[in-house]
């Protein structure tokens, strides 16, 4: 069972002891937080993961990638730290969706792929969450990651870092 929810941020309070001991007799139960930003994690909400967690109840995030909101790196950086904090696993960043409604929202999406190559080395692996695009149409969810293979060179894999440095080598045998 997955249940995704906002209720440890928006009412921390429904979080009680009580229903995580009913939540705690449903394993395997898994928790996806959609969170968007820093300021949604308070003492509060903290409380609230802090209580599930207990309760032997994995938490994921989810947080969808929103222009004016939260598609800064330093500010998507902050929040998987905070999450962290609290026992919340960073999980997903979601690119906007294509709906109506949405459009002054939605970045393109190689700025996710931008934030994420920015994670990948100047913190740990733990904050960094899987960036997912979900195809119109059905096609399913599909995670993009930073391509950082540049080619091949006989029995190597020619690398740029996550500095944007070239000329790394990774030892991969062809046959």
């Amino acid at each position: 069972i997955r249940i995704g929810t906002k209720i440890p941020l928006a009412m921390p309070q429904r979080v009680t002891p009580a229903l995580c001991e009913m939540l705690r007799r449903y394993h395997p139960l898994y928790v996806s937080l959609h969170v968007t930003h820093p300021h949604e994690i308070t003492p509060e909400s903290a409380q609230a993961c802090e209580r599930l967690a207990d309760a032997g109840i994995p938490i994921g995030s989810q947080t969808v990638l929103l222009k004016g909101v939260n598609d800064d790196p330093e500010i998507v950086r902050r929040l998987m730290h905070e999450l962290l904090k609290i026992r919340v696993r960073p999980y997903y960043l979601l690119q906007c969706d294509p709906i109506t409604g949405s459009a002054h929202f939605r970045t393109r999406v190689d700025s996710g792929v931008e934030i994420i190559g920015q994670l990948r080395g100047h913190t740990s692996g733990y904050a960094v969450p899987h960036f997912i695009v979900d195809t119109p149409g059905g096609g399913g969810k599909f995670s993009l990651v930073p391509d950082h293979i540049d080619g091949r060179d006989g029995d190597d894999l020619l690398i740029t870092n996550y500095e944007g440095r070239t000329g790394f080598r990774y030892p991969d045998p062809v046959g």
